[in-house]
């Protein structure tokens, strides 16, 4: 079983130095994916379009050459036109209009005129197969109607009542002989075919009026003698009416039963009290009031009363007793006779009992009683008789009330026949009254307005329009193009791009040089970044009065700054720095770095892992005798395998070695490879393993875990999106650490070199001039300073 490497161990080596962990400051994670999404923000739209402004310029003058030339071979069309007035606008035809609003039309345009219908009736065969024969045979023409038709225009000119017709053609002369056959054409057909309809609609409605009005008068006629035979107006107002008796006539009904029930209540009451009939008190009161009568009565009371008294003393037989028995006796006839006289002689007069009783006794109370039971039998008598009326009234009105509905049946449907076709008569008449003012407004022909007139500018080609059309859709194709291009360039163009595809942090950007990328100074002692600094020391010494260094030395001591700081309590010892395809710089990167390290005062160890195709060495100009192949297949020490570059006290170079092993990927996935990097580790403040690119390799993914981590080189403009997307799913499967990116190749602004010389890079001639300024400045303070003394 294989040891723990030291830096996961978390223990101590030999000269005091934690072996190299994950920074506990910055803990960098692989983005999960990186989407090849279609979503593009407006500064990766304008770099595109700054990187493709060539071929959507090229695309544009393509284009708009193209239709330069074909807009001037096309043929010049002419155009001509002419215009007629169809309605009057005279005082007239306003008070023609204001009379048809009179009878009842109802207009919701202000003109009379369907425009729409006549511009297509003036463009129909009828109307123009007629005017083609005259124009053939005037102008020597061959039109036929569809091609009048395709040329020929007819609109509505604005709100205005006049219609313009306009027509093109390549010949002038053919353009005005057709409009002006065109013009007469149009005003004889105002003149005549115009009119015939209007009177063939008089005709018509003249033909049916009498028919209408017939039937007018006999449905009125019958209405008339219907309303007449149910004496009714109205079967809804006579409807309501009756309901309204039949509501009286039950109230009344109601009242007089009540009051009959009362009147017989109290007839009882009477007839109970007094004890007679109302014949017999009616005959009584006639006696009580009959002075003879009262007088013979109250003889007959004394006789009786002295009869009572005789016999009190005397028997019956007695003279006196017999005495008053005959003069009673002579008494009752004439009280009979008397009250036969009184009462008539077919009333029977009271018995001689009921006489000498109180009955006939003038009393106030008996003879007011007497009354009102005589008044309470008359009034039974008429409320009996005023209640059976009442009945029969109410069974009429039911009757009639239930009629109502077959009366109202038939009344509804006379009088919607009547205003049917009184409507009807109505509407005739108004169409017969508009027609003949229709037709005294159309009496007057349509009026041309102007001669045709032809225009000797022609209408088409549109120069200045198809140049401006051809620049719009040239730009527009050569956006597309660049698009297209754009989506088939899989690589990588800006920073801003590199860092939105990889969601990385960007720990430095290396500034293009052609002298690098030609590959001139590969041999050279110390490599690129030793010639660099050399010639940065002799034009320090050449003007030593301002800063002076190269941007692509400070682009390295930049990246190395960048490093340091994404481990602040443990600093990053070691890192492999490896790209996803070949020909990305890796190598450059990697010795540069490590040049710029050791320049930073760090003792730096270079380990060309790339044991595949070896350029550490090519690139310092070093030997490649003995390497790292050498070091991991024999039993040679480290030491022995490291070569001090020539300048650099601080910078150990640890080349591929030779030969090249044929299994690489052994060798650096052995043990005595991890233990070698503990011991490299152990020694130096910064390794940097050079490997083989990463997509197609498993050389630096079995590196990575045993350092801090991975920094990958993208070369802009080279490197595919693809392969670095591939590189990353990797990296996250080996669950390595990604520490960042670095571009290589920038240019222009998108470079940090740019800023630098901007700021610190000065014309010759200004610094003289600043030289000369501070020069005159001092004299003239020492001038001054001169005159204030003296």
């Amino acid at each position: 079983m294989e040891p723990t490497p030291a830096h996961q161990q978390g223990a101590q080596n030999g000269n005091g130095k934690v072996p190299p962990t994950l920074p506990i400051a910055y803990q960098p994670q692989i983005p999960e994916s990186n989407q090849d999404g279609d979503d593009w923000d407006l500064q990766l739209l304008l770099q595109m379009l700054q990187r493709r402004g060539w071929v959507i310029g090229a695309i544009a003058l393509s284009v708009v050459l193209a239709i330069t030339l074909y807009t001037l071979k096309q043929v010049k069309i002419y155009q001509g036109e002419f215009q007629l007035l169809v309605e009057p606008i005279n005082k007239d035809q306003d008070k023609l209009s204001q009379l048809t609003e009179t009878l009842g039309e109802i207009n919701t345009n202000k003109s009379g005129l369907d425009y729409d219908t006549q511009i297509e009736v003036l463009s129909s065969e009828k109307i123009l197969l007629p005017i083609i024969s005259k124009i053939n045979s005037s102008c020597g023409a061959s039109l036929q109607y569809d091609s009048l038709v395709e040329t020929l225009k007819i609109t509505r000119k604005e709100e205005t009542k006049i219609l313009l017709t306009s027509y093109q053609d390549p010949n002038p002369q053919t353009i005005d002989c057709v409009l002006k056959e065109l013009s007469q054409g149009y005003i004889s057909y105002s003149q005549q075919e115009r009119q015939s309809t209007i009177f063939q609609g008089v005709k018509f409605v003249e033909e049916q009026l009498p028919e209408i009005r017939g039937r007018v008068d006999k449905l009125q006629a019958q209405l008339q003698a219907f309303r007449q035979r149910y004496n009714i107006l109205d079967p809804q107002i006579q409807a309501e009416q009756l309901a309204n008796r039949l509501t009286v006539i039950e109230g009344q009904r109601v009242e007089s039963l009540v009051r009959l029930n009362e009147i017989r209540s109290l007839y009882s009451t009477l007839q109970a009290q007094l004890g007679v009939s109302p014949d017999k008190a009616i005959a009584f009161s006639a006696l009580s009031e009959s002075p003879r009568y009262q007088k013979l009565l109250d003889q007959l009371q004394d006789v009786e009363a002295q009869i009572a008294s005789e016999l009190a003393r005397f028997n019956e037989n007695s003279p006196t007793v017999q005495a008053l028995r005959d003069k009673q006796r002579n008494l009752l006839p004439l009280l009979r006779q008397e009250a036969t006289r009184v009462l008539g002689k077919n009333s029977s007069p009271p018995t001689t009992t009921a006489a000498k009783g109180n009955s006939t006794s003038p009393s106030a109370i008996r003879s007011n009683l007497s009354q009102q039971l005589v008044e309470s039998a008359n009034q039974i008598k008429v409320l009996e008789v005023r209640v059976a009326g009442i009945n029969q009234a109410q069974v009429a009105l039911q009757r009639q009330i239930q009629q109502m509905p077959l009366i109202a049946r038939q009344y509804t449907d006379l009088q919607r026949e009547l205003t049917v076709a009184t409507e009807s008569l109505n509407r005739f008449l108004g169409v017969k009254e508009n027609l003949q003012i229709e037709a005294a407004q159309k009496e007057l022909p349509w009026q041309l307005l102007a001669a045709p007139i032809v225009f000797n500018k022609p209408v088409s080609p549109n120069i200045p329009r198809n140049i401006v059309l051809g620049v719009i859709a040239g730009l527009l194709l050569g956006m597309g193009v660049a698009l297209t291009l754009e989506r088939l360039d899989n690589v990588f163009h800006s920073l801003d791009e590199l860092k939105d595809r990889t969601r990385l942090p960007l720990l430095g950007t290396i500034p293009y040089d052609k002298d690098l990328a030609k590959g001139d100074l590969d041999g050279e002692p110390g490599g690129w970044l030793s010639q660099t600094l050399r010639d940065s020391t002799q034009d320090t010494k050449k003007r030593s009065h301002r800063y002076h260094a190269s941007p692509f030395l400070e682009s390295f001591r930049s990246l190395q700054t960048n490093i340091s700081f994404l481990g602040s309590d443990n600093p990053v010892n070691s890192v492999v720095i490896s790209s996803a395809t070949p020909g990305d710089g890796k190598s450059t990167v990697s010795c540069n770095l490590a040049q710029a390290a050791a320049a930073m005062g760090q003792r730096v160890l270079l380990v060309d892992a790339d044991m595949r195709r070896p350029r550490v060495h090519e690139v310092l100009g070093l030997e490649n005798q003995t390497g790292l192949s050498n070091l991991l297949a024999t039993d040679i020490y480290s030491k022995q395998a490291m070569q001090v570059l020539p300048g650099w006290d601080n910078l150990h170079v640890i080349t591929a070695g030779d030969p090249l092993p044929p299994d690489p990927t052994r060798l650096l996935g052995s043990h005595k490879m991890h233990q070698l990097m503990q011991e490299l580790e152990s020694e130096f403040d910064l390794v940097i393993y050079d490997t083989p690119p990463v997509l197609g390799l498993a050389d630096g993914r079995l590196l990575v875990p045993h350092t801090a981590g991975l920094i990958l080189v993208v070369k802009l403009g080279k490197t595919d999106r693809s392969a670095v997307k591939e590189t990353l799913d990797l990296m996250r499967l080996s669950s390595a650490n990604v520490l960042g990116v670095v571009a290589n190749g920038t240019r222009g602004k998108a470079n940090s070199a740019y800023y630098y010389d901007k700021y610190y890079t000065k014309p010759e001639k200004d610094t003289q001039i600043e030289q000369a300024k501070q020069l005159l400045q001092k004299s003239l303070k020492k001038d001054d300073s001169s005159e204030k003394e003296d």
